[in-house]
């Protein structure tokens, strides 16, 4: 793997994906939002335009904010339709994946377990994994491998914002604490490391035991 593209590469969990991957030598465009703003598709394919083909894509974008179902907007049905959805559909047929490399989409836990007060997030989230699913068949035959992390609380700028009013709640975790942004890049790295391949097609919850379920 020579080169690959991380979306919201600047900070949080894509930050610390993209220094995973220099740290084993690939050359990383760690996009920004103001490279890139899922939300606006004009930006979406102007980046497509300049950029049309690498080895690893790791699709990452910040998600919406807390709201239940009555609450929510038109114009943020429409807005996040975007961001977590048809950009993403957008950027895989406008960028090609060369043959033998890796997708990484880092979504969230709300695609297994859907919250009330995250129903933006749990509507697009888990329709853009079906999309994937159904793509990693068919990129399967070139060997490229598609890999769903589905994150649960991640000590990232978003987390500390939602639970700065519950500095006590962290210690309510099974394991006492959130996730490392760190402990995410070193699962992707690797993956690519040791050229794992035949994982793919799936998603990886990353919760620390946090949910319930057992599939």
């Amino acid at each position: 793997m020579t080169d690959g593209i991380v979306l919201g590469g600047s900070r949080g969990i894509g930050r610390a994906i993209s220094e995973s991957l220099e740290s084993i030598g690939v050359k990383v465009l760690a996009a920004s939002s103001a490279d890139i703003d899922t939300s606006d598709l004009d930006s979406v394919r102007r980046f497509t335009q300049n950029h049309d083909s690498t080895d690893i894509l790791v699709l990452n974008t910040g998600g919406p904010p807390p709201k239940q179902f009555p609450d929510v907007t038109e114009e943020e049905w429409n807005k996040y339709h975007n961001q977590l959805f048809l950009s993403f559909c957008i950027i895989l047929q406008d960028i090609r994946i060369r043959d033998g490399g890796y997708v990484f989409l880092i979504s969230s836990g709300v695609v297994r377990e859907p919250h009330p007060n995250l129903v933006i997030s749990s509507a697009y989230r888990a329709a853009f994994c079906e999309v994937l699913k159904v793509l990693s068949r068919e990129y399967a035959s070139r060997e490229v491998s598609c890999i769903t992390i589905a994150p649960g609380l991640i000590r990232t700028d978003r987390t500390r914002d939602l639970f700065k009013a519950a500095p006590e709640f962290e210690k309510s975790l099974p394991m006492g604490r959130m996730g490392r942004p760190e402990e995410i890049g070193g699962f992707v790295k690797g993956i690519i490391q040791n050229s794992v391949k035949y994982l793919s097609g799936v998603t990886i919850p990353f919760d620390g035991a946090d949910s319930r379920y057992a599939f």
